[in-house]
């Protein structure tokens, strides 16, 4: 079960690179449900996912060099790409900070991962953290893969008039 709740973010955090990162990109076989490709670094990694906004089911199976580039050649939409700093939480927790590339340039966000629902609902975020989305399907890397270019630049722009 993933239990997150996902927030847009106003700045970046100071001396950023001191963090954990990774290279992600991936692309989606499917949306409804949720079916993904995604590189991590050098993992190769098939998800599925069922439905939900705070809460879903997640199944992950590490791929081959010859699966993920089959795979890949069933990917539709966009191609999603982005940096990812994994920043520690003193409640042992971690925020994970995306901070996307190519179309999606000026998309930042976080998502923070909890053992179960009354935990999240209870996490207060960082004063970084600004909108939370965790509710707003629109935010959804699978929806991010479908949208078309000029609904990504009314989504940036959006945001950069909301959150600064």
């Amino acid at each position: 079960m993933e239990i997150e709740r996902k927030f847009l973010v106003t700045s970046i955090p100071e001396n950023i690179e001191k963090y954990e990162k990774h290279e992600i990109e991936q692309g989606y076989i499917s949306t409804e449900p949720v079916i993904r490709i995604r590189r991590l670094d050098e993992k190769l990694i098939l998800t599925v996912k069922s439905k939900g906004l705070l809460s879903r089911q997640e199944f992950e199976l590490e791929l081959d060099a010859g699966e993920y580039r089959n795979l890949s050649e069933k990917v539709s939409g966009n191609l999603i790409r982005k940096t990812r700093y994994k920043i520690p939480l003193p409640e042992g927790y971690t925020i994970e900070l995306d901070i996307f590339h190519g179309d999606f340039d000026g998309l930042c966000y976080a998502e923070v991962e909890f053992p179960d629902e009354d935990t999240a609902k209870k996490f207060n975020p960082p004063a970084y953290f600004s909108r939370e989305v965790t509710y707003e399907p629109q935010f959804h890397n699978s929806s991010l893969s479908s949208m078309d270019k000029p609904s990504i630049f009314g989504l940036i722009s959006k945001i950069r008039e909301t959150c600064g």
